[in-house]
């Protein structure tokens, strides 16, 4: 044996590459290098926004030293009426806090003024300015306790107690919150008692999902059934929150015999399930199973985020081979076209796609956490450090808010389905270029003839509503009713009746989505009822339910099931 062959691992050459991307496997510091070449290339831009941030830094510090010696003035830099770190009278009343807040604004804007400046690939920006928000949110004052003028005020009532109760709360999501703030408490919920309570029975199981059939509530029903197809990133109960924000609910009550997808959350050994297998063995077996419990030639359906790219995926292939069992489709938060990913773009370049690989594909899958942290700290301010504040400086509990109950409830990814939709998707965009396989088979988007109903949501930080609008345009060969709904990513699919919900529509489907925006009616209430008056005209006859279950496949166990439960 050679000297080369008998090397052990431990002596093998050190690879800085690959160590540096291990320590930062998004690239973030080549991106800080991109903005500093550029900036040293053409400084004009930054070195004005320096000037302003200084001009106005001086106009602060003497509105501060007017207001200390007891007269009023304003300072250069204002607080979003949105934004509620600084609503406590202190940062106003107290000079130095007020001189402090005002730095801080104004170091966000000339941040915010130097990334907009620099001329960089649009993947480099996007990790720019991920990284100044992330760095702008972690240093609020409003962060630090010795700053915070309502940490203090907590501190006063209480006698000390709400500190005691804070580093309570941080010493227990240390050790058992990967040292993130908790969102919502641990047993604030149970699935199937509080959330995921619809009755029904799980009608079909496979290695990959349960197909669970919801007991009808109407004495009639319309005659063809719905099949809500949701993503495997989180469990499917999304679409079955808390009684009176459940979308299975909403559905039954209006008269659809409704079934849903719940995948089985996967382990190491579902390393080599691939997308196909999601599709094929997914909602492509519910939609046989569905027709033969019911006797329905046809289903609608309703795909949700990456439940609604595999949908639209699965039509093609069911368009190319001839099979049209499909009598509409809804796609919720959907993209098929990633030209325009938004701000995931950060994180879906071939650099960061080939580290994550290297990360999942001994593992077997990619875990939870990972996936979630990404998506956490895309608000981080809303969903890191206002739960920091609250439950560590404050001393407070979370309140138990159901949908972020569900988004801790987060599943695996099998590596090679991972693997495959990132380069596919993100990378190739294969979909909407028409070069995407399954099975052998080439799938054309513009071969879908089922009507379709496009839902996006205007605050939608992972589906950007532009990005969900241009798969109006893919599906040539449908008729698409596209909807705008108030909210984001998924406040806007839980979006039952209520005073502030709104959407918005336009009959035509102009080529650019701020041309329909324009023209677009606002509507007041959820877009749920203008989808249950669509969905209704194309469901068919109103006809007695069917049985539960069939001969062919029993009912096994009540709803939710077991898989939810893993």
């Amino acid at each position: 044996m050679s000297d080369k062959e008998s090397r052990s691992h431990d002596d093998a050459p050190f690879d800085e590459a690959d160590a540096l991307g291990a320590l930062d496997p998004l690239g973030f510091a080549q991106a800080w290098m991109k903005a500093a070449n550029s900036i040293a290339e053409d400084p004009a831009a930054a070195m004005e926004a320096g000037q302003r941030y200084t001009s106005d830094l001086l106009a602060a510090q003497a509105a501060a030293v007017t207001r200390a010696l007891g007269g009023e003035a304003e300072g250069p830099a204002t607080v979003s009426r949105k934004d509620r770190r600084f609503r406590e009278a202190g940062w106003e009343e107290n000079p130095y806090l007020f001189a402090l807040l005002q730095n801080y604004l104004l170091s966000g804007r000339l941040v915010d003024e130097i990334v907009e400046s620099v001329d960089v690939d649009e993947t480099t920006g996007h990790k720019l300015e991920f990284m100044a928000d992330a760095l702008m949110d972690a240093l609020a004052p409003s962060n630090n306790p010795a700053l915070n003028p309502a940490v203090a005020k907590k501190a006063l009532d209480t006698g000390g107690a709400s500190l005691v109760k804070g580093l309570q709360n941080f010493a227990d999501d240390v050790a058992h919150n990967d040292g993130l703030p908790r969102q919502v408490p641990r047993d604030a919920f149970t699935v199937g008692k509080d959330l995921a309570t619809t009755e029904g029975k799980v009608v079909y199981r496979n290695d990959l999902m349960e197909l669970i059939q919801y007991s009808p509530r109407t004495e009639t029903v319309f005659e063809t059934p719905l099949l809500l197809s949701p993503p495997w990133i989180n469990k499917y109960y999304i679409m079955d929150l808390a009684p009176g924000r459940s979308f299975v609910e909403w559905a039954v009550e209006h008269g659809h015999t409704v079934f849903a997808i719940s995948y089985r959350n996967p382990d190491a050994d579902d390393r080599d399930t691939t997308l196909g297998d999601y599709k094929l063995g997914g909602p492509l077996t519910a939609i046989d199973v569905i027709t033969e419990i019911t006797g329905a030639p046809k289903v609608n359906i309703v795909g949700l985020c990456l439940g609604g790219t595999v949908t639209a995926a699965l039509l093609a292939y069911m368009a190319a081979k001839g099979d049209d069992r499909v009598a509409s489709v809804t796609l919720l938060n959907t993209l098929v076209d990633f030209s325009e990913p938004g701000r995931l773009g950060a994180f879906t370049d071939k650099a960061s796609v080939e580290r994550l690989e290297k990360r999942i594909m001994d593992r077997g899958y990619l875990d939870a956490s990972e996936m979630m942290g990404v998506f956490t700290f895309m608000r981080s301010n809303d969903l890191v450090w206002n739960y920091a504040v609250n439950n560590w400086l404050l001393g407070e509990d979370p309140p138990a808010f159901d949908i972020l109950f569900w988004n801790s409830d987060s599943t695996r990814l099998p590596a090679k389905m991972h693997s495959f939709y990132l380069r596919s998707c993100y990378l190739g965009n294969q979909l909407a270029e028409g070069t995407m396989t399954l099975r052998g088979t080439e799938l054309d988007l513009g071969d879908i003839t089922a009507d379709t109903y496009i839902l996006a949501a205007e605050q939608d930080h992972i589906t950007p509503w532009r990005g969900s609008f241009s798969t109006t345009r893919l599906l040539s060969g449908a008729k698409v009713r596209f909807v705008l709904s108030s909210a984001g990513h998924i406040a806007g699919i839980v979006n039952p009746p209520s005073p502030k919900a709104w959407y918005r529509t336009n009959n035509r489907l102009p080529k650019k989505p701020e041309t329909w925006l324009k023209n677009s009616a606002l509507h007041e209430g959820t877009w749920w009822e203008d989808w249950a008056e669509w969905i209704g005209k194309r469901s068919g006859e109103r006809v007695e339910p069917p049985s539960m279950g069939s001969s062919a496949h029993p009912p096994m166990v009540d709803a939710p099931g077991a898989y939810v439960l893993k």
